[in-house]
């Protein structure tokens, strides 16, 4: 792979996880990102990088040079009030640009409730909340730019947990209620996994694609919270009824119950999971982070 200029729209874990995933295959790389408080220089891996302010009411406009450089752009800023602001501001670069590589970081909330069936990437989109309204609003927006010859792929990615970010650390800190419902099914996936994905993807890329991100096995959040409990030998969480939830986002979790396949990424990457259910995930993490 010869020397590629990478653009992020948001530095998160996953981005961050990619980069470093990135650095790792010693791959030669120019990379520019954005935050939303201030532009500055930052150090990733003793190499400095720019980072552009950019939010829903500013941007730094000395961006636009190093996104005309960039041939590889990676974009996890959800939509803000119903709009995309990265086509918003800048689809009339792409369309002007030389790129190799666009992929948008989805969910896969915009399948919205298949009480607890599997769906795939031909299933439909029954997004019933806010925020998978408009993550399929914006995957819209982004497939309409493949039909312009533009190289977009969609990656729809199930719940993220890291080893930082997981069920341990919070069950270690006490901040977990025991939430039971029936036929409740969700889906995960390590942020490393998707890094190793993004990276398979660089050379293995099909324009107008979607992708599920997810493990091998949905499972219910009781089932993963009981096996935190008893892989750190703690005591059971409280147990709060599904109408005593006082978060907005956490109600519309528990509206929705599927379960996602993971084929396709599979099968189209050759791809073989590094941590292919919660179990391995949360016992790695307890064996090294914990």
């Amino acid at each position: 792979m010869n020397n590629i200029n990478i653009f992020c729209f948001g530095f998160g874990q996953v981005a961050k996880n990619f980069i470093n995933k990135v650095q790792k295959e010693n791959i030669n790389f120019n990379l520019s990102i954005t935050s939303q408080d201030s532009t500055k220089e930052i150090e990733i891996n003793k190499r400095k990088f720019a980072s552009y302010q950019f939010n829903e009411k500013f941007f730094d406009t000395n961006l636009i040079d190093s996104l005309k450089k960039a041939d590889h752009i990676l974009i996890s800023i959800p939509p803000i009030n119903g709009e995309d602001l990265v086509i918003k501001h800048f689809s009339n670069i792409f369309e002007k640009s030389k790129l190799k590589w666009i992929t948008y970081l989805s969910a896969t909330s915009v399948y919205g409730n298949h009480n607890g069936e599997w769906v795939d990437e031909k299933s439909k989109c029954l997004a019933s909340s806010e925020r998978g309204i408009n993550r399929l609003e914006a995957e819209n927006s982004w497939l309409a730019l493949s039909n312009k010859q533009l190289p977009v792929q969609i990656f729809r990615l199930s719940g993220i947990y890291s080893n930082q970010n997981n069920i341990l650390t919070r069950l270690k800190k006490g901040k977990v209620n025991l939430i039971s419902k029936n036929n409740h099914f969700f889906s995960r996936i390590h942020v490393e996994d998707i890094a190793n994905i993004l990276f398979k993807s660089l050379t293995n890329f099909k324009t107008g694609e979607i992708f599920n991100i997810s493990d091998d096995k949905p499972s219910s959040s009781t089932e993963v919270t009981l096996y935190g409990v008893k892989i750190l030998n703690v005591d059971i969480p409280k147990k709060i009824e599904v109408d005593e939830i006082t978060s907005e986002m956490m109600k519309n979790f528990y509206k929705d119950s599927k379960k996602v396949s993971n084929v396709k990424m599979k099968n189209f990457f050759n791809y073989k999971l590094r941590f292919p259910t919660y179990e391995e995930g949360l016992n790695y993490i307890r064996n090294n982070f914990v």
